[in-house]
């Protein structure tokens, strides 16, 4: 994330950046459990480097001839993540471009996201509910009068899975709602905050498609060569995570063989969606695990910038600067009592 962070300056070309990302990722995971018993173990990218602007919500991961450059005081929101053995850790940053004060506007969402994000945090623990973080994140976004994004879930995180069934949702409405779950010892959420200064309300993007994952229980004999191909090179390498086009060196190939594995739902899409023009989104994202004792956060534990945020509204509510305040859970030990002599 901070070599991601060092290179979006302006004018830095974001495909450019994104690529330079994920090799850094795998040049990083070839230094790890490299010895002889050890250096046979898979490894790689357990989410393609996007950046996303300003209104779109994410999965921003162009290709080389759809890329665009960094502005002064554009909202970058970077996703990226690596695995070791099919254990996924992902996170997510939103950061101001250039050396720019940014506006209220700006501000109040990167703080409600990062605040929403550190009260999610605190709110999982062993014994606590998924609703307890979801009231937690809302409770933070109506301090900054932003609102969480609709649609957006985090997920339990398995072996080779990023996207488990029990989930955590950003923000429920009459459509969109989810299982009450418990969270428990020994399991890793994947927690996604996604803010927004408009109505929360994301629309598809006309941007291209590029960030796919493997739907592993459906099959299809391909009819086209290239899509053959291209499918063949994506089990290969990638057989369960998600990917980027920008991964394939035959990008016209994997232009033409998405489409076909697509249209037979051999592969899932991440769609780049959008909020409205003029509107703001950002996004933090941590990998959080629940131990026998507290909760850790494995990934994405990065500060904001906040000389750049000055104009932020500060947080009236006690209750909210409380909870904000404490630490991740610990376990506390009951005392045991001394035996009368």
């Amino acid at each position: 994330m901070k070599h991601a962070m060092d290179l979006c300056v302006v004018d830095g070309d974001i495909f450019t950046i994104c690529q330079s990302t994920d090799a850094f990722i795998e040049a990083e995971l070839l230094k790890v459990y490299n010895g002889k018993k050890t250096k046979k173990i898979e490894r790689g990218i357990a989410f393609p480097t996007c950046i996303s602007l300003n209104n779109v919500v994410g999965h921003f991961s162009p290709l080389a001839d759809d890329s665009i450059k960094l502005k002064e005081g554009d909202l970058a929101k970077i996703i990226s993540g690596a695995h070791i053995d099919g254990y996924a850790a992902n996170s997510a940053h939103t950061m101001v471009v250039g050396s720019a004060k940014v506006d209220a506007k700006k501000a109040n969402v990167i703080m409600a996201a990062q605040n929403a994000l550190r009260a999610a945090e605190r709110a999982i623990q062993d014994g606590s509910k998924n609703v307890d973080v979801t009231q937690a994140m809302n409770d933070v976004c109506a301090e900054y009068e932003c609102n969480m994004v609709e649609g957006c879930l985090s997920h339990i995180v398995k072996k080779y899975c990023i996207d488990g069934n029990n989930v955590i949702i950003g923000k429920e409405v009459a459509l969109q709602q989810v299982e009450d779950w418990t969270f428990a010892p020994g399991e890793v959420i994947h927690l996604d905050v996604y803010v927004s200064t408009g109505e929360g309300k994301p629309k598809l993007a006309e941007h291209r498609c590029t960030v796919y994952k493997r739907q592993l229980q459906n099959t299809y004999s391909l009819k086209i060569q290239k899509s053959r191909a291209f499918f063949a090179e994506a089990n290969k390498r990638f057989p369960s995570l998600p990917f980027s086009l920008r991964a394939f060196g035959d990008v016209i190939g994997a232009k033409v063989g998405v489409r076909e594995c697509v249209d037979h739902e051999l592969l899932h899409e991440f769609p780049v969606l959008i909020e409205k023009d003029g509107d703001f989104i950002a996004h933090f994202k941590s990998t959080i695990a629940v131990l026998p004792r507290s909760t850790v956060v494995l990934a994405g534990a990065l500060p904001v910038d906040a000389t750049k945020l000055e104009a932020a509204t500060p947080i009236k509510s006690e209750d909210v600067k409380k909870h904000l305040a404490k630490d991740l859970w610990k376990k506390v030990e009951a005392k045991k009592e001394k035996k009368a002599e």
